[in-house]
């Protein structure tokens, strides 16, 4: 069932669960467009086929908020945000290890290897480097029994990369829990992996189903209105929860 967060004839917010694909999907699994286009089509008075535009992609075992254009117009509008740096972006995720302070901006050169559909950090005179920015910023912490020391924390994004927050969260060593490509400790093997977790935790269990990272506030200018809406949830997933909050 589609969990629509806000919708008018132009846009179309809406949650988008852990383990589905935010675009079409070329398997026979659910996919967050196929969705839409049922939810447009069964509340819609046209019989045509709903055009749905996609703007933003979230990772298939992250969740988050999403936003989908109804029209080509909208699409394009919004598409030309993202491009500006218009749309703005917060999530939440839960680090193995703790930041060496509460707040910090980390800006990075990644380069994505499309064949292995991985990224790495790179110098930036590196054919095919693109500048990668974010802001780290400390929510909570806790001690997990199993897992050691984690850190709830809000990361806001300045550019939008492959995999970006999880490839430079692992390589300023605090990969995300749940994280099987670049966190060790969860059989994550890339190259990022390798330099990111100290070699006292070796990996001990494969991937979660999910990551431990969910985009829970979007925000962007409404193009039919001209001014700035924002949306947000909070994740339901149990990871997320039971952090002592920093003073």
């Amino acid at each position: 069932m589609l969990q629509v967060i806000f919708e008018d004839k132009h846009i179309l917010v809406v949650w988008k669960p852990v383990g589905i694909e935010s675009q079409s999907s070329r398997g026979f699994g659910a996919d967050m467009v196929s969705e839409v286009r049922k939810h447009i089509y069964k509340t819609s008075k046209k019989q045509e086929e709903p055009y749905v535009g996609v703007i933003h992609r979230l990772d298939k075992p992250v969740s988050g908020v999403m936003v989908y254009a109804k029209d080509k117009k909208t699409a394009a509008a919004l598409s030309l945000q993202i491009t500006e740096g218009k749309v703005h972006k917060k999530y939440l995720a839960v680090l193995c290890g703790k930041p060496e302070s509460n707040e910090e901006t980390f800006v990075d050169y990644l380069k994505k290897d499309s064949e292995g559909n991985v990224s790495g950090i790179v110098e930036k005179q590196v054919d095919g480097a693109k500048r990668a920015e974010l802001i780290c910023r400390v929510a909570g912490f806790r001690e997990d029994p199993e897992w050691g020391e984690l850190t709830l924390a809000e990361i806001e994004l300045k550019t939008g990369r492959h995999h970006q927050i999880r490839v430079q969260m692992a390589g300023h060593g605090l990969p995300l829990w749940g994280d099987g490509k670049y966190n060790p400790r969860f059989g994550g093997s890339a190259m990022q992996a390798a330099q990111a977790a100290p070699s006292a935790q070796p990996a001990r269990r494969t991937a979660q189903p999910q990551i431990a990272l969910s985009s829970f506030s979007l925000s962007f200018i409404h193009p039919a209105i001209g001014r700035r809406v924002s949306f947000e949830r909070l994740p339901d997933a149990e990871i997320f929860r039971n952090f002592e909050a920093v003073r």
